[in-house]
């Protein structure tokens, strides 16, 4: 696995497919999730459709810089997020969405690439739009998929989803994997599969157990703010992708991204929630080349 030191203090994990002369396509994954997120097999789809994919774990992460320095309690975090002391909040959490921006760019420089298509899910939605925010000089494209704009009335996760989410989940491998079938709430109706979470679930387990840095991430996404502004004035072209059976982050947020950004392309997509079933591939593929054309 190779490893790029992308700033004084931040090593990432990643990998490629496909040809480095072909437009890259960086892939930035959500909360908690490892790059095995995005599948090996989607990623050498995209591949194959003349892009140089590029899939990583962000920091606190897989096989990236853990910031063990830092500890968070995820239950003190939370609490002081709902009685409105921010400034604790802010006092708990090492990082912010515009360090993991960074990295991102960083990773980029360490391969020599300049510009890229940048493409993220979920909390990489959210680190994929700052990028575009903070230097769209170096992005080509954006897109935005099953994310929002960080206004807190869009978005909105279900209170299941939400349980889900924040619920803890047991340390044992057995347990952690078995676990993996909770996340259902949030899956496509269609073609949710509870084999497909606990596959993903054990090699994630497998690869890289790190719970402590889910702390650290959730801060650094919550307390990223609003993008509303901002996103109104970018002119990087976008494409939203959004799945309608999404209860973890509700489709307002791709649909309120889409808004807000001058020419902005929406994709409302049937039967997907939040994940990407292998059903829906051709259909993401398709969308991504034509968008990254």
């Amino acid at each position: 696995m190779p490893i790029a030191d992308v700033s004084a203090d931040v090593r990432l994990a990643y990998e490629t497919f496909g040809d480095p002369a072909d437009p890259p396509v960086l892939l930035v994954m959500g909360f908690g999730a490892q790059l095995l997120g995005w599948h090996e097999d989607f990623c050498r789809s995209l591949a194959d459709r003349g892009r140089y994919v590029i899939r990583y774990d962000n920091r606190d992460c897989g096989l990236s810089t853990r910031f063990d320095d830092h500890p968070v309690d995820m239950a003190e975090f939370i609490a002081a997020v709902s009685s409105g002391d921010i400034p604790a909040a802010l006092a708990m959490v090492p990082y912010r969405l515009p360090d993991m921006a960074g990295d991102g760019f960083g990773l980029l420089t360490a391969l020599g690439i300049e510009r890229a298509h940048v493409v993220g899910a979920s909390m990489g939605g959210m680190i994929a739009q700052t990028m575009a925010l903070s230097r769209p000089e170096r992005v080509l494209t954006l897109t935005s998929m099953m994310s929002s704009t960080g206004e807190q009335e869009y978005g909105r996760s279900s209170p299941q989803a939400q349980a889900v989410l924040f619920g803890p989940r047991p340390a044992d491998r057995a347990g952690y994997v078995a676990a993996a079938d909770r996340e259902l709430v949030w899956a496509s109706r269609r073609y949710g599969d509870a084999a497909v979470l606990r596959e993903l679930a054990a090699a994630s387990y497998d690869r890289a157990y790190y719970p402590a840095g889910v702390a650290r991430q959730l801060g650094a996404m919550v307390l990223g703010g609003s993008r509303a502004d901002a996103l109104r004035d970018l002119r990087v072209p976008t494409l939203v992708i959004h799945g309608l059976d999404d209860t973890l982050i509700d489709p307002s947020g791709g649909r309120r991204t889409a808004e807000l950004v001058p020419g902005a392309e929406l994709l409302l997509v049937p039967d997907m929630g939040h994940d990407r079933p292998r059903a829906l591939w051709p259909l993401l593929i398709d969308a991504l080349a034509a968008h990254t054309a």
